[in-house]
């Protein structure tokens, strides 16, 4: 459907006001983190599209750093969840008690009830952990016993994981990683940023108290002003060409992708990249999404949703490459 030139108007000059909290979250942010602007974006971008992000860098990247100062710059619940291969479903979601003073069984909650859960190291925990966190991450609400609980509005699951040790640790269940609307690869900060953390440490900067500077009721506004965030058809069908390319390669003019992929995207991925790329658009305080807010979050949407053959594989061509290449290939609106 064409939006009336005037209407476009208006819609941008709304969502200009809405997101004049997202230079205020950041800057408050930056108090006790120096650069990875990038992992902050993304942070705030699944905040506002109500997507998981899965975080996967080297030890000392601030990934726990980054969720938790995130968590105090915005008026709501924190939990922090230490996966741990001991781990069990009940230390997660809560179990039933037993309570003498009324001779009954009462629900105990476990800490998956608040708006934040930073899940550290999620890959330490077995499959039956995993399990438990499923529930809560697709369908937003959680069982115990026979009763079911929603889960409070944000919720947002943010978990780390360190892509070099494999000792103690369970590779996440695909469908499980699918649940993640994000995965973020992080990588070491720049030379000129690592000196600033060097001197802010040194001088106690990084230690500043982190001011709420955001509520709740902002941040569920500013959801719904992203829904509303204008998407062209030609956006539409440039977001299901670069799906569709991972699933039917040939069809796109990627041939060398057949041998190279065991599965294509999933639909989650077409839902995601969409929704994503609205969210980028208000972060840019925009109304109307561009090719370049679905080409700039494409890596993040589609590098755990495809499979990678192992001919592939030894011929050391990874995730990014083919992604890099579709982005390259497939024709912009």
């Amino acid at each position: 459907m064409v939006q009336p030139a005037l209407d476009l108007e208006l819609l941008h000059q709304q969502i200009h006001l809405d997101s004049a909290f997202v230079p205020v979250l950041k800057k408050e942010i930056s108090k006790s983190l120096v650069g990875q602007h990038y992992m902050v974006d993304r942070l705030i971008l699944g905040l506002l599209s109500g997507g998981h992000v899965l975080l996967e860098g080297l030890p000392g990247l601030a990934k726990t750093l980054a969720i938790k100062t995130l968590a105090s710059a915005i008026d709501a619940d924190f939990s922090r969840i230490q996966f741990t291969p001991d781990l069990l479903p009940a230390d997660i979601i809560g179990t039933m008690i037993f309570n003498p003073g009324q001779n009954a069984f009462t629900v105990r909650k476990g800490p998956v009830f608040a708006h934040f859960i930073l899940a550290d190291e999620i890959n330490r925990a077995p499959a039956k952990v995993q399990s438990a966190l499923l529930e809560a991450m697709q369908e937003k609400q959680v069982t115990i016993g026979k009763e079911r609980f929603p889960l409070e509005e944000p919720f947002l699951v943010l978990a780390t994981q360190n892509p070099i040790e494999q000792e103690g640790t369970y590779p996440l269940p695909e469908a499980q990683v699918d649940r993640f609307m994000l995965k973020l690869q992080l990588d070491y900060p720049a030379k000129e940023e690592e000196r600033d953390i060097i001197r802010k440490s040194i001088s106690g900067e990084t230690q500043q108290k982190i001011d709420a500077v955001v509520d709740i009721k902002t941040i569920l506004k500013a959801r719904e002003s992203v829904k509303k965030v204008y998407m062209d058809e030609k956006i539409e069908n440039y977001i299901l060409d670069l799906v569709f390319a991972t699933r039917q390669p040939s069809k796109y003019g990627l041939k060398e992708f057949e041998s190279w992929l065991l599965y294509g995207a999933s639909p989650r991925a077409s839902i995601n990249l969409a929704m994503a790329a609205q969210a980028h658009a208000f972060m840019q305080r925009r109304g109307f999404v561009l090719p370049e807010d679905v080409r700039s979050i494409a890596k993040d949407v589609l590098r755990h949703r495809i499979g990678l053959s192992y001919e592939a594989e030894a011929e050391n061509i990874t995730r990014e490459d083919v992604i890099h290449k579709l982005i390259q290939t497939i024709e912009v609106p």
